[in-house]
């Protein structure tokens, strides 16, 4: 019987679809320092739309987008970023990424180092920095998550018929949805067929991300999270897995069903 459970918290051939290579409106506009040599120029934009996709939106703008070439140097690529805590988090989780696909694109890269950038961006007041967070956030739900699917915007709490057969189900995922704190995780709605588990868990992303917009909350469907799982062992490639899911703060799958039975 299907059900739906949600979690609160977060190849190597690397064959980049043809539209992320393309010089259209969604390639990023990188500005490189004059006497760069414009092959390596073009090796790094490849390799920043690459980790585009393997990472997803949110990850990219923040820590990667942001990054400049620096130099190729004995087998070392140094890149440049604009602050301590980018250049410490980028090195701890994606400097092997960068390090296996740079490797694909320069032909030449043994080495992935992070510098920070001697051209310092002007500092912000704390007003600046919470405006330019709080647009950042905006500019992501608007984009919407690639690894999240589509909510229906049917499916509200308002909107939910209860009865007897689930009422429980429909008190505890109202619970869940309005508590500040950790309420029940994770929280497994197991029940027959056209009870409402969809609908609710679909109720409780929406009432999360009215009341709090700054959460962040994923919904997918259990064949989705494992086709992104098995890929990620396939190739070898637990980090990226890892990555994408460990900034969420809602982590929704439906249909665990799908997951049940199999043999490893």
């Amino acid at each position: 019987m299907p059900a739906g459970h949600v979690d609160q918290g977060h190849p190597v051939e690397y064959n980049s679809p043809p539209d992320l290579l393309n010089s259209g409106a969604d390639a990023p506009a990188w500005n490189h320092d004059d006497g760069h040599d414009s092959g390596h120029d073009a090796a790094w934009d490849r390799v920043a739309l690459r980790m585009r996709r393997d990472i997803g939106e949110a990850a990219w703008r923040n820590w990667i987008k942001p990054l400049r070439f620096g130099r190729l140097e004995d087998g070392t690529l140094t890149l440049e970023a604009s602050s301590t805590l980018a250049r410490e988090r980028v090195t701890s989780q994606y400097a092997d990424r960068l390090r296996v696909i740079s490797a694909a694109e320069f032909g030449s890269v043994r080495k992935v180092a992070i510098s920070l950038s001697k051209q310092q961006p002007p500092r912000m007041s704390q007003q600046q920095a919470t405006q330019k967070r709080a647009a950042a956030k905006d500019a992501a739900r608007s984009e919407g998550d690639p690894i999240g699917a589509g909510l229906d915007p049917r499916y509200t709490f308002a909107n939910f018929i209860v009865g007897k057969p689930n009422e429980l189900a429909f008190a505890v995922a109202r619970r869940t949805a309005e508590s500040a704190s950790v309420a029940f995780n994770p929280l497994f709605l197991y029940g027959g067929v056209g009870l409402g588990k969809t609908h609710l868990m679909h109720a409780i992303a929406w009432h999360i991300r009215e009341q709090d917009p700054s959460r962040h909350v994923v919904y997918l469907s259990a064949e989705k999270f494992m086709y992104r799982f098995v890929q990620a062992l396939r190739f070898r490639d637990t980090m990226s897995f890892k990555e994408q899911f460990r900034s969420v703060d809602v982590l929704m799958i439906d249909d665990v069903q799908f997951i049940s039975g199999k043999d490893s």
